[in-house]
Order: C-alpha cells, then structure tokens, then sequence
C-alpha cells in the first residue's frame, strides 16, 4: 500500500506507527540499569505489602514481549517475581472452564506474576486460527472483562502491555532469526504463518481491544520498532502506576566467623571435578 508520497507505508498496529530511532547503547543501558535499580524497589515493596502484581505481555510474533520480560526480571527474586508461559492446554485443561488454568497461576500476597502470553491466546491465535469454536471466542470476549474486574475488585495489580511492531519490522526480525543458529529455536511453523495471516491478527487485535480495553484494566501499547526503547518505555511505565516506594530493611552484617575446630577438608582428588576447561582456552 502506497502512501501520498508514493513511499510504501508500514503496516503496524498503530496508524501513527513511524520508523523510530534506534536509541544510542550507552544511554540506553545507562537507563535501563537505573530502571532496574527502580524495579528491584517494587519487588522489596510488593514483598514488604503482600501486593499481587500481575503483567501480562501480548503483541505480535517478534515483538519484543520476551526479551522486555528477560531486562524485568534481571536483577529481581524468581521466588518473589516470576514468568509463567503456559504451553498448548491439556486433553483434560481443555474441559475446563477457559479461565480456569490461569488462576492457578496467579500470584498470592508478596508475588508479581509476568505472563508471557496469556488468556488472550483465545482473543488471537486461536481464533485466527480456528483453534476455537465461534461460541468460544465470543464467550471470551463477554467473560474477559468481567473476570479482570473480579481480579481488580480482589485487589490485584493487574497491567496489559500490547507490543506493537510494523509487518516489515517483523519480517526482517524473523529474517535474523533464520539466519541465526542461536535463536532459531524461536520460530514456529505458526510464526511463520502469521505474516500471511498479517491482517486477520490485525482485526482479531482490534476487535480485543474494543472488547477489553475496560477502565479497570486499560490496555497499554509499546511501540516496538526499536526494542531497547519499547523495554525502557514499558518499564518506565509500569514502574509509574504503581505506588511503590523504598522500604526500610534492618541493616544487615556478617557475623564474625568462628574460630577453626579441628575440621579438615577432604583430599582433592577424593572427590570429581569437572575438567578445567577453562585453562584449554585461556592464551598461553
């Protein structure tokens, strides 16, 4: 599709979406480390208050949803903040009420939960795909809003980020990956199948939002055309609705190591250990 300049217009989840910048490394992982410190805070006051906090990422294949997931957790407590991304359901799971495998993993008092995906799997891949009946999907977009209010009236934390990307944004990261041995492994036949059925996500996307994007549970989209400022921004933004603030530890110390009492430590070679493989690459 031409613009009025004659230039091909990218396609992305936004009308407004345009060709961004890519942020300069230093600043970006000057910001990102601040954030961090920032979010490290949050975890300590969602511990300290006995919050649930819980994220949900969804977007298109390629978006960035994991690897903002991956700069989130990095310096927090998995016992504390942890990702739940659920595979396809079970024989028995798909008896269930649809929602009914999610609340399991929801967080109790003093948890934050990043779903890498989530029940809106329903609201898209399966629809676009037809792994859902007609009834199904409708049901879900009727029930959905009433059970996020349930979460919110519960008192949960709950915050719904859409990464946005442009359709030649994602062909070209999905390009990188099949060229690359160490992120193959991210692609699927379904991943793939996703940039002929560009425009059927597109509507299904759409018709979500209308459906779901409630005043107690707003929707917020990332726009992902460059990754290190989506993971900056959707940080930054997080960190801002929730009235977090530095909690107070007692200070702690190291006790002063007792006096030896005799113990001695095996012989070395009475025991296994991995070959120094590290000496076989260090320069000589």
């Amino acid at each position: 599709m031409a613009g009025k300049d004659g230039k091909k217009s990218k396609r992305g989840d936004q009308d407004t979406a345009e060709e961004t910048a890519r942020m300069p490394k230093k600043i970006y992982e000057k910001e990102l480390f601040r954030l961090q410190a920032e979010l490290v805070k949050l975890q300590e006051w969602v511990r300290a208050e006995g919050a649930r906090l819980v994220v949900v990422f969804e977007g298109r294949d390629a978006a960035g949803k994991g690897s903002t997931i991956k700069r989130v957790t990095g310096y927090l407590n998995p016992r504390v903040a942890r990702i739940t991304a659920l595979p396809a359901p079970t024989e028995r799971e798909r008896t269930q009420w649809y929602f009914q495998r999610y609340v399991d993993h929801l967080p109790a008092a003093g948890e934050i939960v990043l779903f890498d995906r989530s029940w809106y799997n329903r609201a898209g891949v399966e629809h676009v795909m037809g792994f859902c009946t007609k009834e199904e999907y409708s049901r879900f977009l009727h029930q959905c809003p009433i059970f996020e209010r349930l979460l919110v009236e519960e008192g949960i934390l709950l915050r719904k980020y859409w990464f946005s990307v442009s359709d030649s944004e994602q062909e070209r990261r999905f390009r990188s990956r099949l060229e690359d041995p160490m992120r193959r492994w991210k692609l699927s036949p379904m991943d793939l199948e996703s940039i002929t059925r560009w425009e059927d996500y597109s509507r299904a996307k759409d018709e979500m939002f209308v459906h779901t994007d409630i005043p107690e549970a707003p929707w917020y989209v990332v726009d992902s055309a460059d990754k290190r400022r989506a993971r900056i921004n959707m940080i930054a933004h997080l960190l801002s609705t929730v009235p977090y603030h530095d909690v107070r530890f007692k200070p702690l110390e190291l006790p002063p190591r007792p006096a030896p009492q005799g113990y001695v430590r095996a012989p070395r070679e009475s025991q296994t250990y991995v070959p120094d493989h590290a000496a076989e690459v260090l320069p000589g």
